[in-house]
């Protein structure tokens, strides 16, 4: 049995909890509950996120960045996002399981757009995801009519990372600043069931939250969203090297790791790795044959 099976198998076996819905994150941030939210790209971290309780995976378009080694996410396609999220949906989180729209899958028209985010429903997601503001509405209205729903993304939208110049926080002046707010208030009013703030001041969001009456997720916006969301592999400190302003690490994974590939790859040159524990052994009958086998003359 491959690991991967194994993995499918555990899954299945598991208790499980509640299936997150939409309207149990309204409620939570109605009750004031904070929603955790990360990524995930494949089966493992599909079930490693999902086993430690986070309410909503999205399978995000950073995996680009982090899984594919794209300078940024613009070159990621729907047929990446697809592959990725058929990988995470086959392990049936618990979490709500969201996808990222990626660059040019929703830009040329709203027949492409509905049928690229139906698509991931169709692959098992329960949301989609998509950035910018008021020039998104009539996207973002006809998804919603559609049955599909939508998540807004304001602030650091990096498939405009050209157009900002840079990966910059945004809304640092009274003009910026009031367009989020005006923006976040437009999604909503389109049908928007939660907005994603990332990389604006904390009082901004803090106002945004206020404002609105769907909750809001905050990636470095401060501490007064509704839930916060970071990239998996930030959490686990999977990415070397520096780390923006707003991530916590929570562990060395990449140190963790490495050090056990070299530990591995030492027993192999020293010969301690396969042992008697790693090796299958024949049936005393079969080694028998084995030892009175003779090659042809």
């Amino acid at each position: 049995m491959s690991h991967q099976n194994e993995a499918q198998n555990a899954a299945s076996e598991r208790p499980r909890r509640p299936r997150v819905t939409i309207p149990e994150l309204l409620k939570m941030a109605a009750e004031g509950r904070p929603i955790a939210m990360t990524t995930a790209y494949d089966a493992v971290t599909a079930r490693l996120a999902d086993e430690a309780g986070v309410d909503v995976i999205l399978v995000g378009d950073s995996v680009g960045n982090v899984c594919l080694g794209f300078e940024n996410t613009l070159p990621v396609t729907m047929a990446m996002m697809n592959h990725h999220l058929e990988a995470v949906a086959r392990m049936k989180p618990s979490a709500l399981l969201m996808g990222d729209l990626p660059f040019l899958s929703y830009h040329l028209g709203v027949d492409e757009a509905i049928r690229n985010a139906g698509g991931f429903l169709q692959r098992g997601a329960a949301a989609v995801k998509l950035e910018g503001g008021a020039r998104r509405l009539p996207v973002v209205k006809a998804l919603v009519e559609a049955e599909i729903p939508v998540m807004g993304h304001l602030g650091l939208t990096p498939q405009s990372v050209h157009a900002m110049g840079g990966f910059k926080v945004q809304g640092r002046d009274g003009e910026a600043a009031v367009r989020i707010l005006e923006d976040a208030l437009a999604l909503q009013e389109a049908g928007c069931f939660s907005i994603l703030l990332e990389g604006v001041p904390a009082d901004l969001a803090k106002r945004v939250t206020e404002v609105l009456s769907v909750p809001t997720i905050g990636i470095g916006a401060g501490p007064h969203c509704s839930g916060q969301v970071l990239v998996l592999h930030d959490i686990l400190g999977l990415v070397p090297g520096p780390s923006p302003k707003f991530v916590r690490q929570y562990a060395n994974g990449f140190g963790l790791l490495r050090s056990a590939v070299e530990r591995w790859s030492e027993d192999v040159r020293t010969g301690a790795f396969p042992g008697p524990a790693e090796s299958y052994n024949l049936p005393e009958s079969a080694q028998a044959a084995l030892d009175a086998w003779k090659p042809r003359t």
